[in-house]
């Protein structure tokens, strides 16, 4: 078994999950707002396999989409992590980067922060060349996210196979950061 990966930023944790996780968990999940770039908002069971599948991947692997909890006083603010999706996309095979934050955790800068962390897990620790990020066309919060992550869009876009087709959704942006932009990024 891998040696498992968690790690800390200024204000934030990034672990891994924990049965007390499952109803905040949910409740992010089942919130339209926040799920309003996916297809559709998720069950408690739905939410809880996703947990499930998170959880089970960093036990596997060591390092996955890992719980954001704030340091200050342990409150859960959703997920922020590495994966490696499973859906056959055009840049397959791929690390991606990805969050989803509660509502009352945006807009402080929390999804920079942590991924940041993650990217630093990414390239210096698991020697990744590349990690890409992506989401819907009009997602601007994500896409801004990744943008002050140094990410660049790619000019090919792409229809995700896991969004209906004719899905409004379903066209999607790709953002990518190399290891060497990375480094040059944090150097310079």
């Amino acid at each position: 078994m891998p040696a498992l990966i968690e790690l800390e930023t200024d204000r934030l944790r990034l672990r891994q999950w924990r049965e007390s996780d499952l109803e905040p968990f949910a409740a992010l999940n089942a919130d339209p707002e926040v799920m309003q770039n996916f297809p559709a908002t998720l069950t408690r069971a739905e939410s809880d396999i996703l947990a499930t599948r998170c959880r089970d991947r960093i036990t596997t692997i060591g390092w996955g989409l890992w719980v954001a909890e704030r340091k200050a006083d342990g409150a859960f603010l959703g997920f922020v992590g590495l994966n490696e999706p499973a859906a056959a996309l055009p840049f397959s095979p791929c690390v991606e980067i990805g969050w989803r934050l509660a509502q009352h955790a945006w807009g402080q800068g929390y999804a920079t922060e942590a991924a940041r962390g993650a990217l630093q897990v990414g390239f210096e620790r698991l020697g990744l060349d590349e990690i890409v990020s992506f989401t819907t066309l009009g997602n601007r919060r994500s896409r801004a996210v990744m943008e002050r992550l140094g990410m660049q869009e790619d000019p090919v876009g792409f229809e995700h196979p896991g969004v209906p087709a004719g899905h409004p959704l379903r066209p999607h942006c790709l953002y990518r950061l190399s290891k060497a932009c990375w480094e040059k990024g944090i150097s310079g």
